[in-house]
């Protein structure tokens, strides 16, 4: 008998042991795991939700983050049933996904960027000199009334004084932008453009549209075949492949910098007038709208979003220590850059449209 009692105990004991270690690693799982969501996002955000840092960041608050990217006006035409969140490079994209998935407002906005234009030094000394652009170091400021003027009038590069010393700048002088159809960039560069071409008045109808329609087409139609993101622009201009002058965000140029890449001949123009690119989650769910709270508030994600170029809203100060290394390219105050008002969805939308027809 007290051999059988000794065996029972024994396996007593063996599986309180398991059932220790069993439920160890239950509380261990609950400790670590985290929450799925899905998302798709402008192909600018891609590097920042790819960045280990990032993944590591999310991971202690509880979540994996996985997204696909689409052009951020493209985004109304995918079905985004099954997904958390989308995430566009734009507020008027954005407020539209809004309306049409009935998701209540205000939107998280965690960042924003101005639009702003790379050019090769030789280029941006050309339009220096032909009162296109002021310049300051390796940055400057692009004058949009005079840049329009010469669009207008379908300026060529050789009419510039100064340009035959530089075999590479020649034919129409134009700045590369996206397609304002489908990207958020190039319909934000036509929104700023519209409202200096038709002195100083946002765009609220067809006859608005109208009267700055042939410009907005020569903007675009001189252009050719158009890049599908300011990624794919932005890199091929770093390349020193592509056209002298291209429309990006300052977000861009802002994280090469504090990669340490070499920027080469790199000038950053200003536009006098711009538009700020003000990234905006749209939540499908509210795990959607948690994560997009979660990059709003958390300070490690909001410095690892400044790491990658962006403006947290809300304060100036996290982006100015950050790129204190870096204000010969960039206009950390943004002086002189006056802000555009974007027209709504509809009319920007039609604007677009008849730019590129």
């Amino acid at each position: 008998m007290r051999r059988i009692a000794g065996i029972v105990l024994a396996v007593l004991l063996i599986g309180g042991v398991a059932a220790a270690v069993v439920a160890g690693r239950t509380g261990q799982d609950k400790g670590t795991a985290t929450k799925t969501v899905h998302g798709v996002i402008g192909s600018e955000k891609a590097e920042f939700f790819s960045d280990p840092a990032v993944v590591k960041a999310l991971a202690a608050k509880g979540y994996t983050v996985r997204t696909e990217t689409s052009g951020s006006w493209a985004m109304d035409g995918l079905n985004l049933k099954g997904y958390d969140f989308a995430f566009p490079s734009s507020q008027a994209p954005a407020d539209e996904l809004a309306d049409k998935y009935h998701v209540r407002q205000p939107l998280p906005r965690p960042f924003y960027s101005p639009l702003v234009v790379v050019a090769h030094r030789s280029a941006a000394q050309v339009l220096a000199a032909n009162g296109l652009a002021t310049l300051d170091r390796n940055t400057g400021t692009l004058r949009m009334r005079a840049y329009l003027d010469a669009a207008r009038h379908d300026r060529t590069w050789q009419q510039l004084k100064g340009a035959a010393a530089h075999g590479e700048l020649t034919g129409t002088l134009y700045i590369a932008s996206t397609d304002p159809e489908t990207s958020s960039s190039g319909a934000l560069y036509l929104a700023a453009a519209s409202y200096v071409a038709d002195g100083g008045r946002v765009a609220d109808g067809d006859a608005a549209v109208g009267r700055t329609a042939p410009l907005m087409h020569r903007l675009i139609s001189v252009q050719g075949a158009q890049q599908p993101s300011t990624d794919a622009a932005f890199h091929d201009f770093v390349s020193g492949a592509g056209n002298p002058l291209v429309l990006v965000y300052e977000s861009q140029v802002a994280a090469l910098l504090a990669e340490g890449q070499d920027t080469g001949d790199l000038t950053v123009l200003y536009p006098d007038t711009t538009a700020n690119s003000d990234h905006t989650v749209v939540p499908l769910t509210p795990a959607g709208r948690a994560l997009g709270e979660l990059l709003s508030t958390d300070p490690a994600l909001r410095a690892l979003a400044v790491r990658h170029g962006f403006r947290p809203q809300g304060s100036t100060g996290e982006f100015t220590a950050a790129t204190a290394a870096h204000t010969a390219y960039l206009n950390q105050k943004l002086t002189g850059v006056r802000q555009a008002p974007v027209p709504a969805y509809k009319v920007l939308h039609e604007m677009a449209r008849r730019a590129g027809n």
